[in-house]
């Protein structure tokens, strides 16, 4: 989910503040040197939504609009110091500029982020270690919000625990426009005193310039690609719009009273009620951001002209004012906390959640009061940029080190993919196949696997394979020369044959990754029986000839998919027997179960028509937590990680599959649950073997050894075809 932002007071003003009694007044001009304390109020607002949205607070569905809050106040604060300084001295320092950068936000984010590192020893599961260290490497260099638009598009990480280090994200977007936004000012600048043009319409061009196309490319792309939310170049019209109201501030300012009081006043409305009905991240930075952004720029720009009948008689009082001037820190380590305490605690309650934001408070008032204040006001630093320039680089350098130092001090945890993952035949023509794993997984349940105490939940096991902590990664893998499981964004299908090639049987396994988790399985059976096995499959994308949403967007690229595999399966690759399933899954226009068993059925009908039998294997069970970072993390209690059979089999697709199925001429529902969770609670190890890899996709390992169940299930129907 997305997370908030920032950085906020590189542009805090010299002024002396007035006493919080005082409010802006509306007698004069507000210029970007003079204390805005229903700014400072702002940012408190700002930070406040996006911890308690992720403490999840009811009625508080999109506390990230926070970050876009956050966004307008930098877009401001930083172009008012740069205009300011053009207007004094008729030129810009970008050493002093990005001097005082460095030193406003590098200090705190390097301390942040090396204590994330210490938080993730001590509280995250091993199997996160790698991910974590990677991530603080890119934090570091603000370019986690690339990283994390690479992940939202990719199943498996979409899908993963979210990051401890995720919520720089957003100080990556400012970085980045403040690489750019110094310069264009610089060259309008110039370029005005040359034609001896006036500046503040040169530099409303240039802020349109950046604004539009950023704008128009978030319409663009943010309903179906969940990218959107992080790149640079759909957030740039944000702050863009805060640079906006620094430049006609003085204009602004003046306006009426009676104008200027019912403005702001509905800016911090639309900033509260975006927070409220927002119900989801899906559309952002678009149309939806509208809400927070504008409401932000008419706080901004009509509270001076307000005065104490605006905004600032709430937003310039104390505690706000003081939770806004620790806001960057707070927003620093909130989220770290919050992560390792759900790691440590499991699922936190509402309640609990704000028990941990509220005590990341103190390590933010510590921060901001030992790291950031000393820092902002050394003396040196001011004085010298190159110093502070220096100061900066070292606080980059020691925490992307730093994320190197703990990526390379855990080999264990990064290291080769378990050979057993590496399933037989999946690389055609080559000289030798993988064994099968030594720990017999489902095969210890004999024939009657609900009476096997080889099924029952124990504490300790002699062995455990794959690994837990590298256990995600156990999952088929894919020829040399291609994927075969397909990615959220591509529509093109991914067709990889195994078997025999020659076989007078040609099955067809399509589906989501919840299909591609019985490759493993349905390739042995394949082998053992002398079939001819083709696999489609994509990420998040069932077989169905509805359109469905991913991450409350159409998902375009599924919907396009499925329409060339069907057209395969019914042209040149058609099989004699096609098995499907899937998870459950939204149907646009009609979500709920029912509308999903619906179109399963009109999908399954649709291929019978055409004379191709269907085999739906039933949904295997799903968890609410991460089985295999459960084992990591109590391999001496297992019984902690072992699920309710009828709740996790009561979850995901496989109820909305018997509906579908049920009294469907040439569909045949083939369950094998009883060899996945065989007792009334689910082991998490059968067999010595690691049944999940995450919490509701099997591993590869303990996939091989349901090749036996799988054979003897579907031979009746293929002896019947």
């Amino acid at each position: 989910m997305a997370i908030a932002n920032e950085l906020w007071t590189q542009a805090r003003v010299v002024a002396t503040p007035p006493p919080p009694s005082a409010p802006a007044s509306a007698s004069k001009p507000v210029g970007p040197r003079s204390f805005r304390g229903d700014i400072e109020g702002m940012r408190a607002v700002a930070v406040l939504l996006v911890l308690l949205g992720h403490a999840g607070v009811p009625y508080l569905s999109a506390g990230f609009v926070g970050v876009d809050v956050f966004f307008v106040i930098s877009g401001f604060l930083i172009t008012g110091l740069l205009l300011e300084e053009l207007d004094q001295r008729g030129r810009l320092s970008l050493a002093t500029f990005y001097a005082r950068r460095a030193k406003r936000l590098l200090p705190a984010a390097a301390t942040v982020l090396v204590a994330t590192l210490v938080l993730t020893y001590f509280f995250l599961p091993r199997g996160r270690w790698s991910t974590t260290a990677w991530d603080v490497v890119a934090s570091a260099c603000y370019a986690m919000n690339w990283r994390m638009a690479g992940q939202s598009v990719d199943y498996v990480a979409a899908n993963s625990a979210p990051s401890i280090a995720q919520h720089f994200w957003s100080l990556a977007v400012e970085e980045q426009f403040y690489l750019v936004w110094p310069l264009l000012l610089l060259a309008l600048g110039w370029f005005a005193r040359r034609r001896g043009r006036g500046h503040r319409g040169l530099y409303l061009l240039g802020l349109a310039l950046i604004a539009v196309p950023s704008f128009a490319w978030a319409l663009y792309v943010s309903p179906t690609d969940p990218s959107a939310y992080y790149v640079t170049t759909t957030r740039m019209w944000e702050l863009a719009l805060g640079g906006a109201v620094a430049v006609t501030a003085v204009r602004s300012s003046r306006s009426p009273r009676l104008v200027a009081v019912p403005l702001a006043w509905a800016g911090l409305l639309a900033v509260g009620a975006s927070a409220v009905l927002i119900g989801s991240t899906a559309g952002f930075p678009g149309y939806a951001a509208l809400g927070p952004t504008l409401g932000t720029a008419a706080v901004i720009a009509f509270g001076p002209a307000a005065g104490r009948a605006g905004p600032a008689l709430l937003l310039g009082r104390q505690p706000l004012r003081y939770v806004g001037g620790i806001s960057y820190s707070l927003y620093l380590w909130h989220w770290p906390v919050l992560i390792a305490a759900q790691a440590q605690f499991g699922d936190l309650g509402v309640g609990a959640a704000l028990v941990v934001v509220a005590v990341s408070t103190i390590p933010a008032a510590l921060t901001y009061h030992l790291v950031e204040n000393p820092v902002r006001r050394s003396p040196t630093l001011t004085d010298q940029p190159a110093v502070a320039l220096r100061v900066g680089a070292v606080c980059t350098g020691a925490a992307a080190l730093a994320g190197l130092a703990f990526q390379l001090a855990i080999p264990s945890a990064d290291g080769p993919t378990p050979a057993s993952s590496v399933i037989m035949g999946q690389v055609p023509g080559a000289s030798t196949q993988a064994s099968p794993p030594s720990a017999p997984g489902a095969a210890a349940l004999g024939s009657s696997p609900r009476t096997s105490p080889a099924g029952r939940p124990v504490d300790r096991v002699d062995s455990i394979t794959p690994n837990p902590a590298t256990a995600a990664r156990d999952a088929p893998l894919f020829q040399a020369t291609k994927s075969c499981h397909v990615s959220l964004e591509s529509a093109t299908p991914q067709v990889c044959v195994y078997g025999k090639e020659d076989s007078k049987t040609r099955i067809a396994l399509v589906g989501d990754s919840h299909a591609d988790h019985w490759v493993p399985a349905m390739l042995r059976a394949a082998e053992t029986n002398g079939w001819r096995l083709a696999t489609y499959t994509k990420g998040g994308c069932p077989f169905l000839t509805a359109e469905i949403l991913e991450n409350d967007r159409p998902y375009t690229s599924c919907t396009e998919w499925n329409r060339k595999v069907r057209e395969g399966l019914l042209g040149g690759n058609r099989p004699d027997l096609l098995i499907v399933t899937n998870a459950e899954y939204p149907v646009r226009g009609e979500p709920g179960r029912s509308a999903m068993a619906r179109e399963m059925r009109k999908t399954w009908s649709g291929m019978v028509a055409e004379k191709i039998p269907v085999v739906v294997l039933r949904d295997t069970p799903l968890h609410l937590k991460d089985v295999a970072e459960c084992v990591s993390k109590n391999p001496k209690r297992l019984t902690k990680c072992a699920n309710p059979r009828e709740e996790a089999l009561g979850r995901g697709g496989g109820p909305a599959q018997e509906e579908a199925a049920d009294g469907l001429a040439g569909v045949r529902l083939v369950d094998l649950n009883d060899w996945i969770c065989p007792a009334d609670r689910c082991a998490p190890v059968i067999g010595g073997v690691l049944v999940w890899r995450d919490a509701h996709h099997l591993t590869a390992t303990y996939s091989a050894t349901l090749a036996g169940p799988l054979g003897k299930a579907l031979k009746p129907v293929i002896a019947g075809l």
